[in-house]
């Protein structure tokens, strides 16, 4: 008989797609997604949706939902648009990389009217990351109009 804090079960996401249960894959199993080494992945294969484990995590912690080939390349589009924010953030005050990214998201939550913890891109659904990209591409467009041209 276990005395104490009772032990919570282990994640196991459904996919967000078909419902069904997920599967943890590693890299070198024959479903495993990519050549390359990621990392752990909770896998719905018919959908080919996935997501990644938190690094270190013991109980093989979700990342966020599970993202279909049009949510991935949706992501990769808004990490595109963001990171050269970040960086030049980053260069102009001063600040690490991960301390800028986080300013940036939090500037994008407000413009788009989310909490700054939902405005997380392993949280976005397609939808959101095509406001975001929205969002941002906008916020170029103002800024190049604003500085003098030579």
């Amino acid at each position: 008989m276990r005395v104490g804090r009772p032990v919570q079960a282990l994640p196991h996401p459904n996919c967000d797609y078909c419902g069904a249960k997920t599967t943890l894959v590693r890299p070198g199993e024959a479903t495993y997604p990519y050549q390359d080494d990621h990392g752990p992945l909770w896998l719905c294969a018919p959908c080919e949706a996935w997501i990644g484990i938190f690094a270190r995590s013991t109980r093989n912690l979700p990342l966020g939902r599970l993202a279909n080939a049009e949510l991935r390349e949706w992501k990769a589009k808004l990490h595109a648009a963001l990171e050269p924010i970040a960086e030049a953030k980053a260069r102009r005050d001063g600040v690490n990389i991960f301390e800028a990214r986080s300013k940036g998201y939090k500037w994008l939550a407000g413009e788009l009217k989310m909490e700054p913890k939902a405005c997380n891109i392993n949280l976005l659904d397609v939808e959101q990351c095509k406001a975001a990209i929205d969002v941002i591409e906008q916020f170029e467009r103002n800024r190049r109009a604003a500085t003098p041209s030579e």
